[in-house]
């Protein structure tokens, strides 16, 4: 294999240019994806899918984020973006927001909760 076929394996631009159909954009429900975004399939790859947009489908059968997607395609993650917009626009995919972090009580109704057990 010569050099330059090599090249268009990994990451050259020419690859990626080709990938998101010349697109570096987000678009519509894509734009509100982040790296913590979770991603889960809703059906699985179709017949000639693009070969990207089937290997996401196929990793997302149990939530992963947008982060672990691009580590595990080996695809930068605006390139991911792109793709997921398509995936998203055909229904093949749902985003969710991550689960928050839980959010501590209020520490005046701790210290009443905590008065009130002393007081029995």
């Amino acid at each position: 294999m010569s050099e330059a076929d090599q090249d268009w394996e990994d990451q050259s631009p020419e690859r990626l240019y080709v990938i998101t159909g010349g697109r570096s954009g987000t678009s519509g429900k894509s734009a509100s994806l982040d790296l913590v975004t979770l991603i889960v399939s809703k059906a699985g790859p179709r017949l000639g899918m693009q070969p990207e947009h089937a290997a996401i489908v196929r990793l997302c059968h149990s939530p992963l984020s947008v982060a672990e997607l691009s580590a595990y395609t080996r695809l930068p993650v605006s390139v991911v973006t792109v793709l997921l917009g398509d995936l998203l626009a055909d229904g093949r995919v749902a985003a969710r927001a991550p689960v928050p972090p839980a959010q501590l009580p209020d520490r005046a109704l701790i210290e009443a909760v905590i008065h009130g057990l002393q007081q029995l």
